[in-house]
C-alpha cells in the first residue's frame, strides 16, 4: 500500500465508530481501498473492528503516524495531519497504562500558568510538557526546561502533591538525555521511561514541599 494512502487514512482517524463507506468518503477512496488502509491500521494495533464499524482510541491518530513514518515519510510531511492534542493523547494513555490517574491542560493561577500532561501515581506527580513537531534547539531545549521547572514548582505550592518531577516528551529527539536532570524523552521511548521511573527517581529531578 501506498504511503500516501495512509496519509489519507490518518485524517479519517476518529475516537467514534465510523464504518467502511464513511472511511472511504473522508478518505476519497472507494470501499476496497478503504478496507485495504483499516487492515493496515488494525494489523498494527491502530482501531478495531466492531460489527460493521471501526473504533479507535484517543492516541490512534498519532500511532498512525508512526507508521506512515515508518514507512518512509517525512515528518514535516505528517505533522501536517496531526494537531497537539493527537499528541498529548497518547503521552495521557501512556500513562494511564501504566496505572497512573491523569489530567490534561491543567490550569494553575495567580500566576496563570497550563500544564499539558499530569499523571500521579504512587504519590508522586509526574509533570509533562509535551513539544510536538518541531525541531529544538539546545537553547530553546534549556528555556523549556527552566519554564517547566517553575510550572513543576508553582504546582506543589498549590497542591496536595509531596513530590513532583518535570519531563518533557519530544518526538524529534532519538534517546532520552538531561538538562539540569530534567529527562528529555522521545514519546517512543516513554513506556520504557516510565517503567524505570522509580528505580531512578535519584537521578531526576524532583521538587518538594
Amino acid at each position: 500500500m501506498h504511503v500516501r494512502e495512509l496519509i489519507k487514512g490518518m485524517d479519517a482517524i476518529i475516537t467514534d465508530g465510523v464504518s467502511i463507506q464513511d472511511f472511504a468518503v473522508v478518505t476519497d477512496t472507494n470501499n476496497k481501498t478503504a478496507k485495504k488502509i483499516l487492515d493496515v491500521f488494525i494489523k498494527n494495533g491502530i482501531g478495531k473492528f466492531d460489527g460493521d464499524n471501526v473504533y479507535f482510541e484517543l492516541g490512534d491518530k498519532i500511532k498512525a503516524a508512526f507508521l506512515v513514518i515508518e514507512n518512509g515519510e517525512q515528518i514535516e510531511q505528517v505533522s501536517e495531519h496531526l494537531d497537539w492534542k493527537d499528541f498529548e493523547g497518547l503521552v495521557a494513555q501512556i500513562l494511564e497504562e501504566k496505572g497512573f490517574a491523569t489530567m490534561k491542560n491543567m490550569i494553575l493561577t495567580k500566576p496563570r500558568m497550563e500544564i499539558d500532561v499530569v499523571g500521579i501515581n504512587h504519590g508522586i506527580a509526574m509533570l509533562i510538557d509535551c513539544k510536538h513537531w518541531k525541531k529544538l534547539s539546545q537553547s530553546s531545549l534549556n528555556t523549556i526546561v527552566e519554564k517547566q521547572i517553575k510550572r513543576v514548582k508553582h504546582y506543589i505550592s498549590k497542591t496536595n502533591e509531596a513530590i513532583a518531577v518535570p519531563v518533557i516528551v519530544t518526538l524529534y529527539h532519538e534517546q532520552i538525555n538531561f538538562i539540569n536532570k530534567v529527562p528529555i524523552v522521545p514519546v517512543q521511548q516513554l513506556s520504557s521511561f516510565i517503567d524505570e521511573f522509580y528505580g531512578n527517581l535519584d537521578k531526576v529531578k524532583t521538587i518538594e514541599k
